[in-house]
């Protein structure tokens, strides 16, 4: 089985209420044992390990998440940007520039943004051009 297939399904399992509810349920158990072992060093080393443990390996499972949703992501917007007519196909390879190139890019997309204005309205959104020559009324 791929790492992939069991990442999933372990996040499906992880996120769930039921989960959590049994791990609320362990540590519930857990504090009541206390006064059986006295409090002593072991039954305080027992919850440290196991939590220590298992929040180690979800920092892993939680990464190959967030990875993959952020690819589909990526793909979902790829094919948008591919699809729309008046999109420019080459912000469709921007993963190899540098962290320079990225804040230019968004810059110069910020500028062009700030040429426009958005009237949000409860129904509509209406979109307001700045006059110009071409287009005084």
């Amino acid at each position: 089985m791929k790492f992939s297939a069991v990442s999933q399904s372990l996040s499906r399992w992880a996120g769930s209420a039921r989960t959590f509810y049994a791990a609320v349920a362990l540590i519930f158990l857990w504090s009541l044992s206390g006064p059986y072992f006295h409090y002593n060093d072991t039954w305080q080393l027992i919850i440290n390990t196991s939590t220590t443990i298992i929040t180690f390996l979800m920092v892993f499972l939680i990464q190959n998440t967030q990875n993959r949703d952020n690819d589909i992501l990526h793909i979902k917007i790829d094919e948008l940007l591919r699809a729309t007519k008046d999109a420019q196909n080459a912000v469709l390879s921007l993963d190899g520039l540098d962290r320079k190139q990225l804040e230019k890019l968004r810059k110069e997309y910020k500028t062009m943004g700030d040429s426009e204005t958005i009237t949000v309205t409860t129904l509509t959104t209406e979109r307001e051009q700045p006059k110009t020559d071409l287009n005084q009324a």
